[in-house]
């Protein structure tokens, strides 16, 4: 995949300058969305995506490709993405969080969220925004007292937003190539990173919360369980809001 960087200053939200060059017939595949700084950004069900300007990777990817991507593939390829790229960054302790967050010792550090709008399967787009937290030193008291969160600075990595671009790109390419030509093989080498298969897990799919070994996953039929009364069920990948490991 060829990238062209499209570069911002302060915007509402990177997402909304990708959707925004659909709309208007300028935007391609590859198209890179960069801003300084986000007034408006987003994360997953509407929650906000704190944007101080000149301290984090706010960035939106257009992808519009020969086929409709399948969407849970296509976030499990960015994860897989952003945490190859904080591997290379020697942030050796980074783990994929289900479905779409990147933790480093526990706390956030990158936000992914895929969104369409209007979709035709005949001309299919997806813009793909990433929120990477790089070199924040503290973040404001009502994000931090919801959650955990850091920065690769908090981490002793001191690098410019422009280079943790730089290292992400390739690995995106290859992932977006990956999850439409074989998204199956997103889904495994997901998993394979998480190290959930095979374990005893907490999951919230719906309005239901579980406690179970995960046996087996499929992107056609989701993610396998096996209760402790020794039944098995399968639950949607889509509908599985939480799935998180429990110590042994």
């Amino acid at each position: 995949m060829e990238f062209r960087i499209i570069e911002h200053g302060l915007v509402d939200s990177t997402s909304e300058r990708a959707f925004a060059a659909l709309s208007g017939g300028q935007a391609r595949d590859g198209d890179v969305h960069v801003a300084l700084g986000q007034t408006a950004g987003r994360g997953r069900r509407g929650a906000s995506w704190v944007s101080e300007p000149g301290t984090g990777l706010y960035a939106s990817f257009v992808l519009r490709p020969a086929r409709v991507l399948d969407p849970v593939a296509l976030t499990m390829g960015a994860g897989l993405a952003v945490h190859g790229t904080l591997m290379d960054l020697g942030l050796v302790r980074a783990q994929l969080k289900w479905p779409n967050d990147l933790l480093i010792g526990g706390a956030k550090v990158c936000g992914i969220l895929a969104e369409t709008r209007g979709l035709d399967p005949a001309r299919p787009h997806c813009v793909l925004g990433v929120g990477i937290n790089v070199g924040q030193r503290q973040f404001p008291p009502e994000l931090s007292g919801q959650r955990a969160v850091t920065s690769l600075a908090l981490c002793g990595v001191n690098v410019a937003v422009g280079a943790v671009l730089e290292r992400l790109l390739p690995h995106l390419g290859r992932e977006l190539e990956r999850a439409e030509r074989d998204p199956e093989d997103t889904l495994h080498a997901y998993f394979a990173a998480t190290g959930l298969l095979k374990q005893r897990v907490r999951v919230l799919a719906g309005e239901q919360e579980l406690v179970a070994r995960c046996t087996a996953v499929e992107l056609a039929r989701g993610l396998c369980v096996a209760l402790d009364d020794g039944t098995q069920r399968w639950l949607r990948l889509e509908h599985v809001r939480g799935l998180y490991l429990i110590p042994q």
